[in-house]
């Protein structure tokens, strides 16, 4: 009965909401994003957009770990990726400004698409090496500009909650620049979503972010890379339930 209620609310409540919500937030954000201050714009409207479609689906969210992260210190955030909720528990609850690496895909999506291209987020084109290239080197410029970079190395979300590998293009940039590395472990996000159902209803169920320690440099090259992404995913995957921990292989990688 619940769940019948839930779905109900969903359907005549939280989506005809959600849907105002979507557009009022597209519409400010390429606007302000044209007219003004575009890392003001680029995230705040999506930020408050985040949290309302959160807050409006009833899902609790718990934050952990926000006083690690310093003041003015530009950094590297790298996620594992269970769902498509991933993004509005990140984009809404990090407190921190960032632009976010992308599929290219998503900017075919209806107003979201455009808000996202106008506030400079980094669409990842994997159609050639050259189109790569270019999408690194404008997240390169936005890190050494100052803002921070959200990734999700593993390129794809999870089909079951487990971790697959992680690419190292987002290790890479951070070692370039000397930038340190926070890990953030979600936890929930694929039982709310999951992804073999990405046509039905959402699933209620409580949102973890977890917040960990930044990974500080030790150098510049390989060995930093490599010491960069073995602690990160160690980390990430040890806040994950223990029934979720363990390298699981993803098709989509």
């Amino acid at each position: 009965m619940i769940t019948i209620l839930y779905r109900l609310y969903q359907l005549f409540i939280a989506a005809p909401l959600i849907l105002i919500a979507t557009i009022i937030t597209g519409v400010v954000t390429i606007t302000g994003c044209t007219l003004g201050n575009g890392h003001f714009w680029g995230y705040y409207p999506g930020r408050l957009w985040s949290q309302f479609i959160v807050r409006v689906l009833l899902l609790p969210v718990r934050v952990e770990g926000r006083d690690n992260l310093e003041e003015g210190q530009s950094y590297v955030f790298v996620s594992n990726h269970q769902g498509a909720f991933d993004i509005f528990l990140i984009y809404g609850f990090l407190g921190r400004n960032f632009k976010w690496m992308m599929k290219q895909g998503l900017r075919r999506m209806p107003i979201v698409g455009a808000a996202c291209q106008a506030a400079h987020h980094i669409f990842v084109d994997k159609s050639g090496p050259s189109k790569i290239r270019k999408s690194y080197e404008q997240a390169r410029q936005t890190l050494s500009g100052g803002m921070s970079l959200v990734v999700f190395p593993e390129g794809s979300r999870s089909f079951s909650g487990h971790m697959g590998k992680f690419r190292r293009g987002a290790f890479m940039l951070a070692d370039e620049i000397g930038l340190p590395v926070v890990p953030l472990t979600i936890n929930g996000s694929v039982n709310v979503k999951p992804r073999e159902k990405d046509l039905y209803w959402v699933f209620w169920h409580p949102l973890k972010l977890t917040i960990h320690q930044p990974v500080k440099p030790i150098g510049q090259g390989p060995d930093n890379i490599r010491h960069l992404e073995e602690t990160a995913y160690t980390t990430i995957m040890s806040a994950l339930p223990e029934d979720l921990q363990g390298y699981e292989e993803n098709p989509d990688q």
